[in-house]
C-alpha cells in the first residue's frame, strides 16, 4: 500500500488566515518554525519563560515575544516546543488553564501524548507537524526555496478545523514543498525514538567510535581514522540522500561496493538486528519513556556523565582540530551548557 503525500495544493493557507500561531519554545525547532511561519504571512507570537536567555534571540529576530500563559490566551494554535520531559510542566502550569474551545493544540513530536504524560481537554483540537530533520536544516532549506518533508496526525478534532489548520501549518512551515505523510502519535513516536537510538543518532555515533577507535588501536594515525570513518561519511549520507543505496553503490569504486556487500553484514549482523528488536520492545512497552523521564527528574546525573565522556573523546578533539584547517565547511563548535537557539540562529555567537 502506498502513503498518500500532502504538497502544496492539498493545503490552504487560508484555514489559518486571521489566527494567531503561538510558538512555546525557541530552540532547535521553536526558532525554525517561528521565523518559517513568519515569513509565510502568519501571525506569530512565542511564548518564553520571563528569564529565558532565547527572548533576546526571538526579539532580535524581529518576533512578538511574551510570557507563555499570555502567548496561549493570544493564541488560536498552540505549537509546544520545548523538550519532551519539560512539557509536562508547561502545559500543567501555564497552557492548559488558559485552553479554550477552537484551540489547536500541537506538538512536534508525540512523546507526551502517547505516553499519556499531557491529555488535553477534550474542547479543543489536538495535532502534530514532526519535520523530519533537525530545526537548523528546516530553516536553511526553507531560506532556500525547499522544504523539510513532515509527518502529521489529527489526535482530536472537536471544532472539525484540525485537518486543514494542520495542513496549512504544515505549508507555512515549508513541508509541503517536500511532502507530508499522515501518521498517529503513537507511530510517530515510537518509529521517531527507534530510528534516533538505532540508526541515526546512537547506531551512527556508536559505529564511527568503534571505526575510528580500532584503527588507533592498530596503530593507525588518528587524523588518518577521523577521515576515514567521519569526515568522508558526509559524503556518502549526500549520495544516499539524493539517491538511495543505489546511487552510493553507482557512485563509490567497485572495490569499495564489493566490500560493502561482503562486509556490511558482519558488521552489522543477526546479533544487531536482535539488538536494534529488543530497543524497539523498550520504546513501544514505554521502558525508554519511563527511564528517561525518571533520569531527567532525577537531576540527569548518568546523561550528564554520558554526555561528558563523549565530548572528549579522542575523535572530537582530532575533529575539532582538523575541522578549524578547514574553514569552508563553516565548521561549528559547540560550548558545554550552550543553547540551541543560540546555536543554529543565523548571527548568533557559535
Amino acid at each position: 500500500m502506498t502513503a498518500k503525500m500532502y504538497y502544496d495544493n492539498d493545503a490552504d493557507p487560508a484555514a489559518l488566515a486571521r489566527q494567531t500561531v503561538a510558538i512555546i519554545g525557541y530552540g532547535s525547532q521553536g526558532h525554525a518554525h517561528a521565523l518559517n511561519l513568519h515569513e509565510s504571512g502568519v501571525e506569530v507570537v512565542v511564548g518564553l519563560a520571563p528569564d529565558s536567555k532565547s527572548r533576546k534571540l526571538a526579539s532580535d529576530a524581529g518576533l512578538r515575544v511574551v510570557d507563555v500563559a499570555e502567548a496561549v490566551k493570544a493564541a488560536d494554535v498552540i505549537m509546544i516546543l520545548v523538550p519532551d520531559t519539560a512539557q509536562k510542566a508547561v502545559y500543567d502550569e501555564e497552557i492548559v488553564p488558559n485552553l479554550r474551545s477552537g484551540h489547536l493544540l500541537m506538538f512536534a513530536h508525540g512523546f507526551n501524548i502517547h505516553f499519556g504524560r499531557i491529555d488535553p481537554p477534550g474542547i479543543v483540537d489536538v495535532g502534530m507537524i514532526a519535520p523530519k530533520g533537525p530545526g537548523h536544516l528546516l530553516r536553511s532549506v526553507y531560506r532556500s526555496g525547499g522544504g523539510v518533508p513532515a509527518l502529521f496526525a489529527v489526535h482530536r478534532d472537536p471544532s472539525g478545523t484540525a485537518l486543514s489548520r494542520v495542513l496549512a501549518y504544515g505549508r507555512a512551515l515549508g513541508s509541503t514543498r517536500a511532502g507530508l505523510l499522515e501518521t498517529t502519535f503513537a507511530e510517530e513516536t515510537e518509529t521517531d525514538l527507534f530510528g534516533e537510538q538505532a540508526v541515526l543518532c546512537g547506531g551512527t555515533a556508536a559505529l564511527v567510535k568503534m571505526g575510528f577507535e580500532t584503527l588507533v588501536e592498530a596503530g593507525y594515525q588518528p587524523e588518518l581514522a577521523y577521515f576515514e570513518t567521519m569526515h568522508e561519511l558526509k559524503l556518502i549520507v549526500d549520495l544516499l540522500y539524493r539517491g538511495g543505496l543505489n546511487f552510493m553503490r553507482f557512485s563509490v569504486s567497485d572495490t569499495a561496493e564489493y566490500g560493502d556487500y561482503i562486509s556490511g553484514p558482519r558488521i552489522i549482523d543477526e546479533h544487531v538486528r536482535a539488538t536494534m528488536k529488543q530497543v524497539l520492545t523498550e520504546i513501544q512497552d514505554g521502558t525508554f519513556a519511563r527511564n528517561w523521564i525518571a533520569e531527567s527528574e532525577s537531576g540527569r546525573k548518568e546523561f550528564d556523565r554520558l554526555r561528558a565522556a563523549d565530548r572528549d573523546h579522542l575523535i572530537e578533539r582530532v575533529g575539532s582540530r582538523l575541522r578549524g584547517q578547514m574553514p569552508f565547511l563553516d565548521p561549528i563548535e559547540v560550548a558545554a551548557g550552550q543553547s540551541q537557539a543560540s546555536a543554529t540562529t543565523p548571527g548568533a555567537t557559535r
